[in-house]
């Protein structure tokens, strides 16, 4: 027995789909395709640019940021450069009076040893008392003036920088 070829098995699309189908394949689907994916290109294009300046814009910021920083290192390191030669001073003075110090004291100890009564003794202690303030006074302004001296020295480059920053910034 013989058999006949098979037919390829068809099935009939529902009337919606057939023209769906058709409506798809056309050449102005295509167009009206392209018509609505205009402005999603144009909105890409609008974030391209937008992200390309604020990139430049980063860029800038950070290069200004970098260039204060490194302005407000160097005037920090001054300014401690300053603290430390004033501080050195200040030891210095500091100690130099204390030696003054001593020495007198050495000195009137010295002095009292020739005292031959109380009322010398007295009168050697109250003047040795009124030098000692009259000096301690001198040493105070002294000392209180060289730091003055080294606050001034030692934030005066941080201050110009802070005021040098603050009108580029402006």
């Amino acid at each position: 027995m013989a058999t006949a070829p098979k037919k390829p098995m068809t099935i009939d699309m529902p009337a919606p789909m057939k023209a769906a189908e058709e409506t798809f394949a056309t050449p102005d689907f295509n167009k009206g395709m392209d018509v609505a994916t205009a402005p999603v290109a144009e909105m890409q294009e609008n974030m391209r640019k937008l992200v390309e300046k604020t990139v430049v814009d980063a860029r800038e910021a950070y290069s200004k940021a970098k260039t204060a920083a490194e302005e407000a290192t160097g005037a920090l390191e001054t300014g401690l450069a300053a603290a430390k030669t004033g501080m050195l001073e200040m030891n210095t003075k500091a100690l130099d009076t204390m030696r003054a110090n001593v020495e007198a004291g050495f000195d009137f100890m010295h002095t009292l040893i020739s005292a031959k009564s109380v009322s010398d003794y007295v009168g050697l202690q109250s003047e040795f008392a009124r030098k000692q303030i009259e000096a301690l006074t001198g040493q105070a302004k002294e000392l209180s003036a060289l730091a003055q001296k080294v606050a001034n020295d030692s934030t005066a480059p941080i201050k110009e920088q802070v005021a040098r920053t603050f009108k580029i910034a402006v």
